[in-house]
């Protein structure tokens, strides 16, 4: 019998949080079938297919976390020796945020809270060398995911946008 082959990827290549979800969920009806085999030991095997999925956004918020801190960094240090560096590890984090972004990631992520850890981090990382955050950031994410994974993202308009709220703060939200 020949194998049946398919050139079109599976949910699995195209957004492995789905597939994960999709995948535990057809399991957990399988573990509820009685006329199936006990031996099996459904919850754990559910809760590793969902960690998958669960280890791929929290890959990707960690990736935009980085980018987010360098942006806040350079935006309140622009003078200090370390921006060359800040800036290429943005170009290098938001090209890998790009490649590891599903559709099914943003209503999984908390964008505001991840936006405050990025100000958070970038406070302390400041404070080491006596500079401080700019002031009157928002609290919450002054990006959209589309914009913060979008081919156009550069440091420079992130830097204009953070400017213009910091400006004009009753504009945004």
């Amino acid at each position: 019998m020949d194998e049946i082959r398919t050139d079109r990827p599976s949910l699995y290549d195209e957004d492995v949080v789905a597939w994960a979800e999709q995948q535990a969920a057809a399991l957990r009806a399988l573990g509820a079938r009685p006329d199936l085999s006990n031996t099996l030991d459904w919850d754990n095997i559910i809760e590793e297919v969902e960690s998958v999925g669960l280890s791929e956004i929290r890959a990707f918020e960690g990736t935009l976390r980085v980018m987010l801190v360098h942006v806040l960094k350079y935006l309140s240090a622009p003078s200090a020796q370390s921006t060359r560096p800040w800036r290429a590890e943005i170009v290098a984090s938001h090209a890998t945020a790009r490649r590891r972004y599903t559709r099914s990631m943003r209503q999984r992520i908390d964008w505001d809270g991840l936006w405050r850890d990025a100000k958070t981090v970038a406070a302390g990382d400041l404070a080491v060398w006596g500079d401080k955050l700019a002031v009157g950031l928002p609290d919450r994410s002054p990006f959209t995911p589309e914009e913060l994974v979008a081919e156009d993202f550069t440091l420079d308009w992130a830097l204009l946008r953070l400017a213009s709220i910091l400006q004009n703060p009753n504009d945004h939200h």
